[in-house]
């Protein structure tokens, strides 16, 4: 019997492995509550037993809870410092086969565009990008490369005009050389097991949701995925007060890079 909020946090955990523990309670019930009520359901019992029951309500309420909002080049600023300063600096001083990991990558935007963007630097068969996202359905769209005018609102021309191909009024494709580049998985950055030796990390926009306990785990964690020097990338509502504490020194506004030796 799921009689409130504590019960449905449960079996979410059970049912998916998400831990609703871990993002910011207020916030987050707001948003299921306001999803029961839209699908017109009275109470927490009779949509677990809803979702439980059909698949497709359950691939709906994770995408919907996992928040997935993503544009290309988002925060083109970064984007520039990212390319000028730490891509050059990362290369200089690891060679062309860095290791990078997008985190959290929702619809692959965030990948691709690190792909653009390395592809300027490196020739592109030596461009390997790890993205990984909890939802499924994201996934699936970023492995498509289907997105629409809005998501390409701020990416630059050069590569609007190298990378994509108009479909119809409203829709472009990616190309497939930029999609090669991109290898995209599962991934639950509250449980599974980091993997290791990254130069760069990219996980932005998306810390926001967390508690601050699970922000200082997965913090701790992207650290012991870098290498000595390698850098974190976050987003530009996300800087990290207390990176020192976390192994992190800060390198330039949002990218912080790992202390040799922590």
């Amino acid at each position: 019997m799921i009689k409130d909020y504590e019960d449905f946090k449960k079996f979410v955990l059970q049912a998916t492995g998400i831990d609703l523990n871990a993002y910011k309670e207020r916030q987050m019930k707001r948003r299921i509550d306001t999803l029961i009520s839209r699908n017109k359901y009275p109470d927490y019992e009779a949509y677990s037993k809803a979702i439980k029951s059909d698949s497709k309500m359950m691939e709906e309420f994770v995408n919907y809870l996992t928040i997935n909002v993503s544009e290309f080049y988002r925060n083109p600023a970064l984007w520039k410092t990212l390319e000028d300063v730490i891509l050059p600096d990362l290369i200089n001083k690891f060679g062309q086969n860095l290791k990078i990991w997008s985190a959290a990558c929702s619809t692959g935007d965030e990948p691709y565009s690190l792909a653009m963007v390395m592809a300027k630097k490196v020739p592109m068969n030596k461009i390997k990008i790890y993205a990984t996202d909890i939802d499924e359905q994201v996934l699936m769209k970023a492995k498509d490369g289907v997105y629409s005018a809005n998501s390409l609102s701020g990416l630059p021309a050069e590569y609007k005009d190298k990378y994509f191909t108009k479909m119809g009024d409203r829709f472009y494709k990616i190309s497939d050389d930029i999609k090669k580049c991109v290898e995209f998985k599962k991934g639950n950055l509250l449980k599974d097991k980091y993997p290791s030796g990254y130069h760069l990390i990219v996980c932005r926009n998306v810390m926001i949701y967390f508690t601050e306990e699970a922000k200082e785990d997965i913090y701790k964690n992207f650290n012991r995925a870098l290498v000595d020097d390698g850098c974190l990338f976050v987003g530009n509502t996300e800087q990290i007060i207390n990176h020192k504490a976390l192994g992190y020194e800060f390198d330039k506004l949002f990218f912080y890079r790992k202390v040799k030796g922590v």
